[in-house]
């Protein structure tokens, strides 16, 4: 055990001794009270002294050889019935040790000679208090506990609640598609069917795996890194056929990330809103870069564009919405979204390491 453990151990004794002194003071003033109110010849101060003291030391005497058997309990009871039993043993034999520790102190204040288990009278009657005693904190232990294990379901059945919550917010996130996206994607597609078939195929079949990815069936919020970039380039497949060589794109990553566990579908709706909103009045050499790096204990994301600044009051789109919420979900108090407009324009995300 080492240092630190033990003070632990030795404070958590000092307390459960302290509490039960407590108790044992209380019991001892409700039995002066009792004798007080019920004798005749009222009671002395001896007597007072000597109740408080038995109840002291019965009461550190009972809790401690319960608690003592109660970490040995996989030994000696194992259901409540068991336990119970031992409760109650260990209340007589906590009797039978805190009356003979108090005659030992009581024998160095006063001139009565201390004769070990010789008690058998005090055992009879201090037993019947120590029964009543001892059933009541019986059940005032049994109701906290029962107390306590239903806040512990309710806030078992909250935290369900909540991961439920959660995953259903992300479901509908991954499962959305920019409708102004699937509008131009359809009308480039109208397009090209009669100017370049071939193309209008390849572009249909990149929307429906576009689609296909979106809708999830699996509803994952994580995927590779190498998957996330796959879904990006089929998406910017796309959008060229739109933007032709007004916009240069490129993805810069490490292949040794490519097997990275990042967040599903976070990259495409942060370069939709660059192209937007940034690059939509860019007619040439318009660039559009997505850079990933990794530190010992998060990823480093930014979507970076030569197009229009940040504004100073930036009121989020569909893009940087749905960023910011899927991030508050994934990552709550543990990611960072900075907009920056000099020297590079980008928006640049942090984020924890998952693997």
């Amino acid at each position: 055990m080492t240092l630190q453990l033990k003070k632990l151990f030795e404070n958590k004794i000092v307390k459960h001794n302290i509490k039960y002194i407590g108790v044992g003071i209380c019991v001892g003033i409700c039995i002066n009270l009792l004798i007080a109110v019920v004798s005749r010849n009222g009671i002395s101060g001896r007597q007072i002294f000597f109740n408080i003291l038995f109840s002291v030391f019965i009461s550190i005497a009972i809790s401690n050889i319960f608690s003592f058997f109660q970490r040995c309990s996989y030994k000696f009871a194992r259901n409540f019935w068991q336990i119970t039993l031992l409760y109650y043993a260990c209340n007589l034999l906590g009797m039978i040790v805190g009356i003979e520790v108090s005659y030992f102190i009581i024998s160095f204040f006063y001139d009565i000679p201390f004769e070990l288990f010789n008690h058998t009278q005090d055992y009879k009657s201090i037993s019947v208090v120590v029964l009543i005693v001892g059933t009541i904190m019986l059940l005032y232990h049994l109701q906290q506990r029962n107390t306590e294990n239903a806040i512990k379901a309710k806030e078992a059945d909250l935290i369900r609640i909540n991961q439920l919550k959660t995953k259903a917010e992300l479901q509908a996130l991954q499962s959305k598609i920019n409708p102004h996206f699937l509008y131009n994607a359809l009308n480039a597609i109208t397009s090209l069917i009669h100017e370049d078939p071939d193309k209008a195929e390849d572009m249909t079949i990149k929307l429906s795996k576009l689609f296909r990815y979106s809708i999830n069936s699996q509803q994952e919020n994580y995927c590779t890194l190498k998957e996330e970039i796959d879904i990006l380039n089929t998406y910017l497949a796309i959008e060229k056929v739109r933007f032709g060589n007004r916009i240069n794109f490129d993805i810069q990553t490490e292949e040794s990330l490519a097997h990275l566990q990042f967040p599903r579908f976070l990259l495409q709706p942060l370069v939709e809103n660059a192209l937007k909103h940034g690059l939509k009045n860019t007619f040439e050499n318009g660039f559009l870069g997505v850079k990933i790096c990794k530190t010992v204990s998060t990823i480093s994301i930014s979507v970076i564009d030569n197009g229009i600044p940040f504004p100073d009051e930036l009121i989020a789109g569909y893009g940087l919405q749905s960023t910011f919420d899927k991030l508050k979900l994934l990552y709550p108090n543990e990611h960072e979204i900075e907009m920056i407009n000099q020297p590079t324009k980008q928006i640049k995300i942090t984020i924890p390491l998952n693997g």
